[in-house]
């Protein structure tokens, strides 16, 4: 995608549904220009057509295609990285789960020094393999081919084994209610371990997962230290976190 197509899909997921003359007022282009902005994101799966314009996918049951994520908000995901990175300690322990953004968290940690990272990610193991001062751990279990995600029962008893400093996540949605969502439940059942077994548990995710729906509840804010995103979150988010007591971090700012 190019910068206005980015620009774009977001705009549509913070409206949820908007009019094609909506969109070509709000970015200053013709109706042209933004039809084929809405054909090239409707054809890979991230907006859905309607008659006159555009709204978000509905389904609760599966997450768009692992290299259309990759490619969204590539930016916003590096500053969040960054973030999170400059807030990691040299020398402690953590786990890093699924997801593009806890990938680009690796990228950032490649000159750490004394980490102890477990992880159900191979990506994350392959980017961490050149940090030749980080004493790395892959979870067994089952693989997934879509994004080299380690999901299942034997992922969950290999995490038991441990208790980390930092438990690093990354979520498919947060709903309204507070709650932290994702669709595939064998990942979810991972996901809450690492959150039992973490002594501090950091969300890192980018802003178009406030308001997403998702069908598996992995846990609530309150079990959340810190979230990292790269804007500040709609409403009633800010609140929401003041109240169960969740760090803001916003990124780049």
């Amino acid at each position: 995608m190019n910068p206005r197509q980015n620009d774009l899909l977001n705009e549509v997921r913070a409206r949820g549904s908007i009019s094609v003359e909506a969109l070509a007022e709000r970015f200053g282009v013709t109706l042209q220009t933004v039809r084929r902005d809405v054909q090239r994101l409707a054809e890979a799966g991230l907006i859905t057509r309607f008659h006159g314009g555009v709204r978000v996918p509905a389904s609760t049951t599966e997450n768009i295609a692992y290299r259309q994520r990759q490619a969204i908000g590539a930016e916003g995901k590096a500053r969040i990285a960054r973030a999170v990175a400059a807030r990691i300690p040299h020398g402690c322990s953590l786990i890093l789960n699924i997801g593009t953004t806890t990938e680009a968290v690796a990228r950032e940690l490649l000159h750490h020094r004394g980490l102890r990272v477990i992880t159900n990610n191979l990506n994350v193991a392959m980017i961490l393999s050149d940090n030749a001062d980080c004493e790395l751990v892959m979870v067994g279990g089952m693989v997934r081919p879509r994004d080299r995600g380690v999901i299942g029962e034997a992922a969950v008893d290999f995490i038991r084994q441990f208790k980390v400093d930092i438990g690093l996540i990354g979520i498919s949605g947060i709903e309204e209610d507070g709650s932290l969502r994702d669709f595939d439940y064998r990942e979810v059942m991972v996901a809450r371990t690492i959150i039992e077994h973490s002594r501090e548990v950091w969300l890192a995710t980018d802003h178009s997962k406030f308001k997403r729906p998702a069908m598996a509840e992995v846990g609530r804010l309150q079990h959340l230290d810190l979230l990292f995103t790269d804007a500040t979150p709609p409403e009633p988010f800010p609140a929401l976190l003041t109240e169960a007591g969740v760090e803001l971090v916003v990124a780049g700012t």
